[in-house]
């Protein structure tokens, strides 16, 4: 009996030194990973960080506080802020930030969150203060650039940057969305009927531009029919010139007796005949002349 209780008491002492064997472990080996770091404290004085990997603490005489050095964000409730012309809006944003220098995010700040939020409502109201209402609508951009670097110069010394802030909503009074509406629904009837009349200017124009062209080839067409019957009456004009260079006085004698013919069938009692018709005929009388002649002899 004696024999088992000693058993039994070094098994529990073997056992107590075993658990307290991995408690020392698990107290002095810390697996870090890649987006994290430990900063040290031995005996309540902070020793730097460490990480990521394997990294050995002392038991009891160092702790460690972890910290995500990934990209965080903080949503900042909705704030009523007022505007440079005393207009009252509601505004909700988001704070994207990340740890730059693990000591300085543990020991220069207990709560960054809470912080954080404060100095984002008081830095939301001077900023939109400064900014009229119009501007504040149109600008978001703008107001999230002055936001940014406004925190980052507190954050700084935390150990903190932030990296982005996003405004979500702007929601002004009832009265004001309603003013806005209309002030929307005139823009985009103006809108309409600047695009109908610049419409009509260019349909305008261009029936004038087609009327121009049209005009232009009319007159193109009438020139060149005039040219080409000016060209025509030239050759016809010279087509009978050349002919009548090859009539002889002998065939515009006949020409006229056919025409003495013709004029002696017509009913008329009187005939004017133009001077060169006596030269005509003073071949055919020549020719009358010398047939009677042969005719005594």
């Amino acid at each position: 009996m004696r024999v088992d209780a000693t058993m039994t008491f070094l098994l529990c002492v073997g056992f107590f030194f075993f658990l307290f064997a991995v408690m020392l472990l698990s107290m002095a080996i810390k697996i870090v990973r890649e987006y994290q770091r430990l900063v040290v404290f031995r005996l309540g004085k902070c020793v730097g960080r460490r990480g990521p990997g394997l990294v050995l603490l002392i038991p009891f005489i160092e702790t460690a506080t972890w910290v995500d050095l990934r990209e965080n964000f903080l949503e900042v409730p909705a704030q009523t802020t007022i505007t440079k012309d005393n207009a009252s809006i509601s505004v909700d944003f988001l704070i994207y930030w990340k740890v730059v220098d693990p000591v300085a995010s543990v020991v220069q700040v207990q709560n960054f969150a809470g912080a954080s939020q404060g100095i984002a409502t008081t830095t939301l109201r001077a900023v939109i203060g400064d900014i009229l209402l119009d501007d504040v609508l149109a600008q978001r951009e703008r107001i999230n650039n002055s936001l940014r670097t406004k925190l980052d110069e507190v954050t700084e010394r935390w150990g903190i940057k932030v990296t982005a802030v996003e405004i979500r909503e702007i929601l002004p009074p009832r009265e004001i969305q309603e003013a806005m509406t209309r002030q929307m629904s005139a823009e985009r009837t103006r809108r309409a009927v600047v695009t109908e009349a610049d419409g009509k200017k260019q349909a305008a124009i261009t029936v004038a531009e087609g009327e121009k062209q049209s005009a232009i080839l009319r007159a193109e067409g009438e020139k060149q029919a005039r040219i080409l019957n000016a060209q025509g009456y030239a050759l016809a004009l010279e087509t009978i010139f050349n002919a009548a260079k090859g009539v002889d006085a002998k065939t515009m004698s006949l020409q006229y007796l056919d025409t003495l013919k013709a004029l002696g069938a017509s009913p008329a009692t009187k005939y004017i005949f133009p001077m060169e018709f006596t030269n005509l005929l003073k071949p055919f009388i020549g020719y009358a002349v010398e047939s009677g002649e042969g005719k005594e002899k």
